[in-house]
């Protein structure tokens, strides 16, 4: 069976991205295509129809292939719960949390499911694209493998290497890769691409030469700064230092840049918005005087995060901004924050302990060990707005504030509202993607289109320049199409 893997000369390289476009290019020359990522490092996750939880690029690139979204595209998810530990999810459930070096010296004992979940997509396709995890080059990871290398000679699925010229130094990247890696890991190797290409690429021919003389390996292109990246579900934190975007009047909406934030790619709909300025508050400053709508985001952590909040004098400047009639949006552990209390009896996120939420809704959560996994539709309970989205949250919220929803979800209601309408919780994340739910939240003109219509064009313009400046028949070769 057809199958080619992605691996890269580090984290942050375009992995994600190429993989994506590929996946639609391949798609609309009319192959059945599916993504897959072994084992994937990320908080922020996405819901499958099949009621697990994957990698938020894995869901990306399997709306880049048109099909659903399931756990056998990312079997292995560790979701980072602290600086030293993980929750692991296997197959979209969690099974416990671990810290990095128990989980480095078990996780060899996942290959079995990773392999099972790469056959089962290969039963269904022509073709399997794979995304590594890091670089093949971390050699002091190499034992028990499953992300790199030991995915890929397990599975034999050869492999094209990615370095990022952006960073500087990626003939020593590729070169030094090859070096370090053994023989027979070395041998999975048939080809690189250079990625984030700024200029002329002829200029780095010589470059490309270089690299094919010391590694022997083959050329597939050089794919250059792709501008629309921006614009796509950003998986990783390394967005979140990029700051925000301002537009020529409109509304001001700022996030809290919580140290454990998750699920933040669903504030791309905002980012992306022509009538919102988008900002993240970062710890040390303040909440802007001209803020209209403040949010509180999800975390995996919510008390310790919510000490942060505190910590930071953020408590202080949401008080503030209500007086100065802004608004609140509270999402998931965020909207849990909004409440009088909280309490994790189990050390479900953490140590055991509780603590007195911010007390603008009426209403106390208790963590649980049922984690709720689903996708889900509603409409606005003030607006009767339609959206899409999902819930992954542990814990249920209960008191008088929940009377009065923020949302209903077929026969149950979700989240609370003041009565004033200053201030809003909700356990649904996404909601912000639908153009007329996002309107009526904001108080702002439609974009002509719902947030997954400008991904979809998004994927397809990537694809396209793809085509264009990658060798294609090479890599389709080398993944045994041809």
């Amino acid at each position: 069976m057809a199958a080619l893997m992605i691996q890269g000369c580090g984290s942050d390289v375009g992995k994600s991205v190429l993989v994506a476009g590929l996946c639609r290019l391949f798609t609309n020359r009319g192959l059945s295509v599916r993504p897959f990522k072994p084992q994937n490092m990320s908080n922020n996750a996405a819901v499958t129809m099949d009621g697990g939880e994957i990698g938020r690029a894995q869901a990306l690139q399997a709306m880049a292939c048109r099909v659903p979204a399931t756990v056998e595209m990312n079997p292995v998810l560790l979701k980072p719960q602290s600086d030293v530990g993980a929750q692991v999810i296997i197959r979209g459930q969690r099974i416990g949390t671990r810290d990095a070096a128990t989980y480095q010296r078990a996780k060899g004992e996942h290959l079995a499911v990773v392999l099972e979940s790469y056959r089962r997509l290969q039963a269904e396709s022509d073709l399997v694209i794979v995304e590594g995890a890091g670089s093949p080059a971390e050699t002091n990871l190499r034992a028990n493998d499953i992300a790199n290398m030991g995915f890929a000679r397990a599975a034999d699925v050869p492999v094209v290497l990615v370095g990022d010229i952006d960073r500087g130094h990626v003939i020593a990247a590729l070169v030094g890769a090859h070096t370090v890696l053994d023989p027979e890991d070395r041998a999975m190797i048939h080809g690189f691409i250079i990625n984030k290409f700024r200029g002329d690429p002829a200029l780095f021919t010589d470059g490309c030469t270089e690299i094919v003389r010391r590694t022997g390996w083959r050329d597939c292109g050089m794919v250059p700064w792709l501008s629309a990246v921006r614009r796509l579900p950003a998986e990783d934190a390394v967005v979140l230092g990029q700051g925000g975007r301002t537009s020529a009047g409109g509304i001001n909406v700022a996030v809290l840049l919580l140290p454990h934030i998750a699920n933040f790619d669903e504030f791309d709909a905002l980012r992306n918005d022509p009538n919102v300025a988008f900002s993240y508050v970062t710890p040390g400053s303040a909440v802007p005087g001209n803020v209209d709508l403040l949010i509180v985001p999800g975390t995996k952590t919510t008390l310790s995060d919510l000490a942060f909040l505190r910590q930071q004098g953020w408590d202080v400047d949401i008080a503030a901004h209500i007086r100065r009639g802004g608004r609140v949006l509270g999402v998931c552990g965020g909207f849990q924050m909004l409440g009088r209390r909280i309490a994790d009896p189990d050390g479900i996120e953490g140590a055991p302990g509780s603590a007195d939420g911010l007390g603008y809704l009426d209403a106390e959560t208790t963590l649980t060990d049922d984690k709720v996994l689903r996708p889900v539709r509603g409409q606005l309970a003030d607006s009767n707005a339609e959206f899409e989205g999902y819930e992954m949250h542990v814990g249920r919220t209960e008191g008088p504030a929940r009377a009065r929803p923020f949302a209903r979800l077929g026969d149950h209601a979700d989240g609370a509202v003041t009565a004033d309408k200053k201030v809003a919780g909700t356990y649904v994340h996404g909601i912000l993607a639908s153009a007329t739910a996002r309107a009526a939240i904001l108080g702002t003109a439609l974009q002509p289109d719902d947030h997954a219509v400008l991904v979809d064009t998004l994927l397809d313009e990537i694809a396209q320049t793809l085509d264009g400046c990658l060798d294609i028949a090479a890599l389709a070769e080398i993944a045994r199409l041809s």
